[in-house]
């Protein structure tokens, strides 16, 4: 009878190592996942911001409006990646807001059929607006999922997330139409 219960201590002692070998490496994956998935959205944001200079750039939109858009694509290249979430969630807000008013102004679709290329341009801007959307979003839920992991109590008592960094939400203004 001694011999049963050994075997079905070491049958439940593998059964939990397993588990928590596998919680270990679904909790990993996910960390990748995060970190794969943030520099998608930097790589959107970095491909929006070049799209919003070169409109500004291209004399399609008035001067004012120009200079505050090139004015928020400065911005959000001085606050990349190295400096604050916040900060950089606040100047990719504004550089939306900039994009926002550029778009929405009067007669603003129409001065884009005179112009060769002008079109093409607003439809690179746009869809790489919309490429933001879809990367941050998302990029949240794959961190909602992290979070959501890394709160479990076998990843909390047996400390399954290491030295890894906690993931953050990158919450900023993307949608470019007022609806």
């Amino acid at each position: 009878m001694t011999l049963f219960y050994v075997a079905l201590v070491i049958l439940v002692v593998v059964v939990m190592a397993v588990y928590v070998s596998w919680r270990a490496g679904r909790l990993d994956r996910l960390h990748h996942r995060t970190d794969g998935a943030r520099t998608a959205l930097d790589l959107a944001l970095v491909r929006r911001s070049s799209g919003a200079y070169e409109l500004a750039s291209s004399g399609l939109l008035d001067p004012a409006t120009s200079l505050l858009l090139e004015d928020a694509v400065r911005r959000t290249k001085e606050n990349g990646s190295q400096r604050a979430v916040f900060d950089r969630e606040l100047a990719e807000s504004d550089l939306t807001r900039a994009l926002r008013a550029a778009f929405t102004q009067p007669e603003f679709r129409q001065s884009l059929k005179d112009n060769d290329g002008a079109e093409e341009l607003v439809i690179a801007v746009e869809a790489a607006a919309r490429q933001v959307f879809l990367a941050r979003k998302f990029y949240n839920d794959i961190v909602a999922r992290t979070l959501e992991a890394r709160r479990r109590p076998l990843v909390r008592v047996f400390r399954l997330a290491g030295h890894a960094a906690q993931p953050v939400f990158f919450e900023m203004d993307d949608v470019l139409t007022d609806e």
